[in-house]
């Protein structure tokens, strides 16, 4: 696997991060910060980006910022097992850290944090 090319945007405070360097996939829109883009036929990851990356990778008191995957309810079953066995793989998962809030035993609401990179932080 190749290493992922890496572009901050200072001014718009956008993080890209492209796993597969000129490939074309499929925007997923996770939550209003995140976006992800996949080769749906093979599965796999070609990007992500960012908003608002310095507020998202920023620690806080009590460690990193979670936010809830809240573009996850719009997409298909199939699409949503997709993207989650995405986000927690290689090469995703080095960038983003894939939880759950249960704010009820019957309830499950994927969240993620954002690993901050140590030459942006």
């Amino acid at each position: 696997m190749n290493e992922p090319t890496i572009n901050y945007d200072e001014v718009s405070d956008t993080l890209y991060i492209s796993f597969a360097l000129g490939e074309k996939g499929t925007g997923i829109e996770l939550n209003e910060h995140l976006l992800l883009r996949v080769n749906k036929q093979e599965k796999r990851a070609i990007g992500l980006t960012i908003f608002e990356y310095s507020v998202l990778a920023q620690r806080t008191d009590l460690g990193l910022r979670n936010v809830p995957l809240t573009g996850l309810e719009n997409l298909s079953e199939e699409t949503r097992q997709m993207v989650l066995a995405v986000l927690q793989r290689e090469p995703v998962n080095r960038f983003l850290r894939l939880s759950a809030y249960t704010p009820s035993v019957t309830e499950l609401i994927p969240i993620t944090s954002v690993e901050p990179l140590p030459v942006l932080a």
